[in-house]
């Protein structure tokens, strides 16, 4: 269906005439000449093909074509002013659907209890919690804002403000090392059993760097493979493997010795957590004050140092 680009042209003026009752204060009122607003009424009348009023030097008055149209038109504006105002309500008061995409571990481990004082604080905002540890679209799966975990920040048109900082570590349990012999060069691994995570770039390449400098890329043959931490987690525990993972998602594992770190000696790989969103301009209050929120809660943070 076409649609006529010159539909809504002249209207505002037409209306501003009849309620002023003329083309002098509806030019006063809409900062423009008396003749441009003449101008406008004919163009208007010309495209309808009917005379809206009849007017003479000292008063105008509504033809019953033009009635009509008047009701019609003052029905449109007061619409389109009602909506302006509801979007303009909007950016100043949090209110609505806010969709926020997290990983599920991060979130059960560090932002559930924040979920649940957002929302205390703001009684007009619901939330639609995308738990997942794959990387969403953020704009195109209409995403408010994302949280994600990312060793370096991409090349992307999305705004990454960071969160927290923490880095990644190797860890096996006891009982593990004691079956299979502690590794004292990553190079080892491809001679244990490891488990690895799904949802990152080649999972079964690990990389270190040396206090020089000097990189070292180990490729496994993983006994594990899995889109979730927790599972990485519990296996490692429970003896069945070498993982490798952000230092937050531990717990308390390392203070218990339920699982100890391998190549200490090796330079800490940074892994830090980030809020993501589309853009910083015309932001709505709900999104505004939800990272406000999650900043002061956690924001710029050193976890697992």
């Amino acid at each position: 269906m076409s649609f006529d680009t010159k539909l809504l042209d002249g209207i505002v003026i037409f209306v501003k005439v009849i309620v002023t009752g003329s083309f002098t204060k509806a030019a006063e009122v809409t900062g423009h000449s008396t003749s441009y607003i003449s101008k406008e009424i004919n163009k208007l009348e010309a495209r309808l093909g009917v005379r809206l009023m009849n007017r003479t030097t000292r008063s105008i008055s509504l033809t019953p074509q033009g009635e009509i149209y008047f009701q019609q038109c003052q029905r449109l504006i007061d619409e389109a002013e009602q909506a302006e105002a509801s979007v303009n309500q909007q950016q100043l008061e949090p209110k609505g659907t806010l969709k926020v995409s997290c990983p599920i571990s991060f979130g059960f481990s560090h932002l559930q209890p924040i979920f649940s004082k957002f929302l205390i604080n703001f009684p007009k905002v619901d939330l639609d919690l995308e738990m997942t540890g794959r990387q969403v679209d953020v704009v195109g799966d209409g995403i408010d804002v994302a949280i994600r975990t990312a060793v370096e920040v991409e090349d992307s048109s999305l705004i990454y403000r960071k969160l927290i900082s923490s880095y990644g570590v190797t860890v096996a349990s006891p009982k593990y090392l004691s079956t299979y012999g502690i590794p004292k060069h990553p190079d080892e691994l491809t001679q244990h059993q490891t488990i690895t995570y799904s949802y990152i770039n080649m999972p079964n390449v690990w990389h270190y760097k040396t206090k020089q400098g000097k990189q070292v890329n180990v490729q496994l043959k993983s006994r594990v493979i899995t889109n979730s931490p927790e599972m990485e987690l519990n296996l490692a525990v429970k003896g069945l493997g070498i993982t490798r993972m952000p230092k937050f998602y531990l717990g308390d594992k390392l203070d218990t010795g339920e699982l100890v770190t391998l190549f200490d000696d090796y330079q800490k790989t940074p892994i830090d957590v980030y809020l993501v969103y589309a853009s910083r301009q015309y932001m709505s209050a709900k999104v505004r004050c939800y990272i406000d929120f999650i900043v002061a809660e956690l924001g710029n943070g050193q976890i697992g140092n």
